[in-house]
């Protein structure tokens, strides 16, 4: 019995084999009538599709990896859905792994997407991760490694927030505010995110007489509890700052936490602002003034910047950063100073 081909459901779908192939992909690029046109006739045929002979043709395997720190942070949880959704649209299927920040259990799960021939990866490092350590795992294949939301080599791609201008534009708002002193609380101490915001809040605070002192930021855990100890942290100490500035948005829901656990009130007593501005951050009482760091638009852009490597492994190394923008809301806006 002759087997049915590709070019048997071309024929009878009344189109090209190589639009009879970018349907079987999942293309987005194919309208969606031409490609429920090619299905059922792939359903009448009793076509099936044998991906593993197509992709050793290809010498592809039309896979990438995704390895994020933690997906109950909703920021990463975004990035990843943006990075599935480009990834899908171009064909690709996608290997997501957790590290937990855990530089040596990523290395693990980088040798294992390697083992699986994906044909590249997508990296949020852990930290404390270093270049050769990936490297000697991922150049053994020619796998590209893109490097997402923050980054430990100049060697490789990377795509993320410009999280000095966030810092700057932030550490503005707060100096126009009338607040005289601010500190940093939350976010891994040696990840490069923390470092640039860091970096863009002195810049920003520069001449405006607010004291803020980026030796005495109090780093933890990129999470509700890393606010509320990071928080105890200072107020224990008997520091009184006008604002305390969140890592991220996921550290603010902590600092909220223990702000009211001592009896005071965001906004009011102390004023409260942040990074990221996810969903959330606007529903929270007081609505949370945040840096938009889009990770919706470092996804799409990621997945461009990786198939791009992917087809060209000769570029350069390429440096994307994506423009923050404040959004100022009530736990800043309604604050005032102490008389």
């Amino acid at each position: 019995m002759k087997s049915i081909t590709l070019d048997d459901v071309a024929k009878l779908s009344g189109v090209s084999r190589s639009t009879a192939s970018l349907v079987l992909r999942g293309s987005a690029r194919i309208p969606e009538a031409t490609a429920d046109r090619v299905k059922l006739a792939m359903a009448d045929l009793g076509y099936v599709y044998n991906r593993r002979a197509a992709n050793m043709r290809r010498n592809e395997s039309m896979t990438l990896g995704l390895i994020v720190t933690d997906i109950s942070n909703p920021y990463f949880a975004g990035l990843t859905m943006a990075i599935e959704e480009a990834a899908h649209a171009a064909g690709y299927t996608l290997f997501v792994g957790y590290s937990r920040d855990d530089a040596e259990r990523q290395y693990a799960q980088i040798e294992t997407m390697v083992q699986q021939q994906v044909d590249g990866i997508f990296l949020l490092p852990a930290t404390g991760s270093e270049l050769a350590p990936v490297c000697g795992i991922v150049d053994r294949l020619n796998v590209p490694v893109l490097q997402l939301a923050r980054y430990f080599s100049e060697e490789l791609d990377y795509v993320g927030p410009d999280n000095v201008g966030a810092g700057r534009q932030l550490a503005q708002h707060l100096a126009s505010l009338g607040v005289t002193f601010a500190v940093l609380v939350g976010g891994p101490e040696n990840s490069s995110a923390r470092k640039e915001r860091i970096r863009g809040l002195a810049a920003g605070f520069a001449g405006t007489g607010v004291g803020f002192d980026v030796n005495g930021t109090a780093a933890t855990t990129n999470n509700a509890a890393g606010g509320a100890q990071g928080v105890a942290r200072i107020l224990d100490q008997g520091i009184w700052p006008g604002c305390i500035i969140a890592y991220s948005d996921a550290v603010a829901f902590g600092v909220y936490a223990e702000l009211r656990r001592r009896s005071l009130e965001p906004g009011r007593d102390v004023a409260v602002a942040s990074f990221d501005d996810i969903a959330l951050s606007e529903l929270l009482l007081p609505p949370l003034t945040s840096v938009a760091t889009y990770p919706g638009h470092i996804g799409s852009r990621a997945a461009e910047s990786l198939l791009n490597r992917i087809r060209d492994s000769t570029l350069p190394p390429q440096r994307s950063l994506i423009e923050p923008a404040l959004k100022v809301r009530a736990s800043t806006a309604q604050w005032r100073p102490r008389t």
